[in-house]
């Protein structure tokens, strides 16, 4: 099953930027309260998606070597950008890699279905669930800051 192995390690690198992505943001917007503990909270949504995940680990393996996936890894937030404008963008590529994650969750159930494997379909469709609540989080915070940074000048 070298292709669920692909996902798996996909899943959990995808997780991990995003984890480290959210603490960025919470750390580069500090000052933006519901932004940095939010992000916070939710980059431990994805840590706990990835200790749940090593036995899935266990089981099949995760390749992250091949070529093709490596195109499909995003990058992380190294730095949250400045101000309101930059917030923005911040919260977009969290939507992005958010979004990727969440794809991600469901080619594995969509795997573990054939496979009928349960444990890891729960797994997957409890972890997209929690993906889709990031996302809800990002919209809303979208939508907040939209108007801020596009129309209020600085």
């Amino acid at each position: 099953m070298p292709h669920l192995a692909t996902y798996v390690g996909l899943a959990d690198h995808s997780e991990q930027t995003l984890a480290d992505s959210f603490r960025a943001v919470a750390e580069g917007h500090a000052q933006v309260a519901d932004v940095f503990h939010l992000c916070h909270t939710l980059a431990g949504w994805s840590d706990a998606h990835r200790e749940a995940l090593a036995p899935v680990v266990e089981r099949y393996g995760e390749q992250t070597d091949v070529d093709e996936p490596e195109r499909l890894h995003a990058a992380g937030l190294a730095q949250a950008r400045d101000g309101e404008i930059g917030l923005l963008r911040d919260l977009q590529d969290l939507h992005v890699l958010a979004s990727l994650v969440q794809t991600t969750w469901m080619v594995i159930a969509q795997g573990a279905q054939g496979l009928r494997d349960r444990e890891l379909l729960d797994l997957a469709h409890a972890c997209s669930a929690e993906t889709a609540r990031q996302i809800t989080w990002l919209d809303t915070r979208l939508k907040v800051a939209a108007p801020q940074a596009l129309i209020v000048a600085p």
